[in-house]
């Protein structure tokens, strides 16, 4: 069973940094993306960072301040958030697709105090 482990979260002033990290094990297909999504509080879950085949995308809300990336080796994959702002305040999933389907990591609070 494919389980994904989410680390990272917390409680960051406005312009900090945040980096959060996600393990997958029991991986028995092969990885089509790693990405993580967030939910903010009435609102719907919306994806923040997407990589595989070799692309990266991001939220045009993200865009220059998060850096999606993966560690192929040890199945993990980071989001680095950088210039954080009171609106990236959310919970954060790591999140994975193989050919057998996806997988939903536990939620990370992130909070950024203005």
């Amino acid at each position: 069973q494919v389980q994904l482990v989410v680390s990272g979260g917390g409680l960051v002033q406005a312009g900090g940094s945040l980096r959060l990290s996600c393990e997958a094990s029991g991986i028995r297909s092969s990885i089509n993306t790693m990405g993580w999504y967030r939910q903010a509080p009435g609102k719907q879950r919306e994806l923040v960072a997407i990589t595989g085949g070799g692309a990266r995308n991001y939220a045009d809300s993200v865009k220059g301040r998060f850096t999606i990336s993966r560690e192929n080796a040890k199945n993990m994959v980071y989001l680095q958030m950088t210039s954080l702002k009171p609106e990236d305040t959310a919970v954060y999933y790591c999140t994975l697709r193989t050919t057998a389907g996806t997988v939903w990591g536990q939620g990370t609070q992130v909070t950024v105090s203005s």
